[in-house]
């Protein structure tokens, strides 16, 4: 058996059934968790260039510590110059002790770093409570130095929850410590 993370064992002693008071949930199993993390980075203009595909391999393997899964065009489109089997993005999917840790540094280190970061929108939690955050730089990840970022790309990070509607989901990632905007009112 793992041992468990920080965040893990934070989110199970306080943030869980704080979050089961809130929605009004009888049974401690009904309160949403997470499920898992995923990275994922398209490869626009890694079909021409190998060496922006390993830059984007190496880059994904120092902030999830595991190794990303080649994602391939499943058919040919002429316009994008797209042929079937090249590969076109790569992603990590990150469960259990690696997916608290990752969360953790995500809500706590990397974005208080992202330049010009005022918050995340709730419009980018989906209808099943699901929320994906684009960063335009992967530099703000505190494994990445500058000295790597020789080949900057942008990334795609999506936190899958098992809420099932917009409510729990945006509760769920509000009481995790998620930095959301403050709602503006219109006068």
């Amino acid at each position: 058996m793992q041992k468990k993370t920080r965040f893990q064992k934070q989110f199970e002693q306080k943030i869980a059934p704080a979050l089961q008071k809130e929605l009004g949930e009888k049974n401690r199993l009904a309160v949403p968790k997470f499920t898992r993390a995923v990275i994922n980075v398209g490869l626009k203009h890694g079909l021409k260039d190998p060496k922006f595909v390993d830059a984007v391999e190496s880059t994904l393997k120092k902030i999830s510590g595991q190794r990303p899964v080649k994602t391939k065009a499943r058919k040919s489109i002429a316009s994008f110059k797209i042929r079937e089997g090249n590969v076109v993005g790569m992603a990590v999917t990150m469960r259990g002790a690696r997916m608290y840790d990752f969360l953790d540094k995500l809500i706590n280190l990397t974005l208080p770093r992202v330049r010009d970061f005022h918050g995340l929108t709730e419009k980018s939690v989906d209808k099943h409570g699901n929320i994906s955050i684009g960063f335009r730089e992967f530099i703000a990840f505190p494994e990445i130095s500058a000295e790597d970022a020789d080949i900057p790309h942008g990334l795609e990070v999506t936190i899958v929850t098992n809420a099932h509607d917009y409510k729990k989901g945006l509760a769920l990632l509000k009481a995790a410590g998620f930095p959301f905007r403050a709602a503006q009112t219109n006068k």
